[in-house]
């Protein structure tokens, strides 16, 4: 047993949970420094680093963690958002589609993916991406938002249409902000009378 290790994982670990985050990566470096080989440590020293709004860091942490464990679907998926959110669109999408490969079921993965392709233009994989979110959670009014306007740019006024239908039925808020923004004011009939 690597006594070192878990003395400073544990240590980060309960600090971490008591809100000493500075005092906690300390512990989980050292943590890490004592077994290069722990995902564990390595996966907080990413979370800490993304709450400290440090991307680039977090980034590379969550790297190795891939890299230690490269079936962790959730960890790829974190990967993707931190690259997503330091502007690293086509890396992003890489990370997405391995957590999507490991975890088909990953809706946030495939959310992800799907915005990420949206901010890159292409809105072709964007609607195909988040075509699954609404699949995998049909009451996911944010991601029929997103679909409508995914086909809102491929100049696809049908299927606007059908996914404003769809949406009203149970978020007419998204309903109503996609038929704005997709300029489809022809539609607000189908809204309730207070939001219309």
């Amino acid at each position: 047993m690597n006594y070192d290790y878990t003395r400073y994982y544990l240590r980060g670990w309960l600090l971490h949970f008591f809100g000493f985050r500075e005092t906690a990566l300390d512990a989980y470096t050292r943590a890490f420094k004592a077994n290069p080989k722990s995902a564990r440590a390595a996966r907080h020293l990413a979370a800490i680093a993304a709450e400290k709004k440090e991307l680039a860091a977090s980034a590379r942490w969550f790297e190795t963690v891939v890299e230690l464990e490269p079936g962790d679907g959730n960890s790829w998926f974190n990967l993707g958002f931190v690259r997503d959110a330091a502007g690293r669109k086509t890396e992003a999408i890489a990370a997405f589609k391995q957590a999507i490969a490991l975890v088909p079921s990953l809706d946030r993965a495939w959310y992800g993916l799907g915005l990420a392709y949206a901010a890159t233009g292409d809105h072709a994989q964007a609607a195909e991406a988040l075509r699954k979110v609404v699949e995998l959670q049909p009451m996911n009014g944010i991601g029929y938002y997103q679909l409508g306007m995914a086909y809102h740019h491929l100049n696809d006024p049908d299927n606007v249409e059908k996914t404003v239908v769809k949406l009203v039925k149970f978020d007419p808020k998204h309903a109503n902000r996609l038929m704005r923004d997709a300029r489809r004011t022809d539609l607000l009939h189908l809204l309730p009378e207070p939001l219309r």
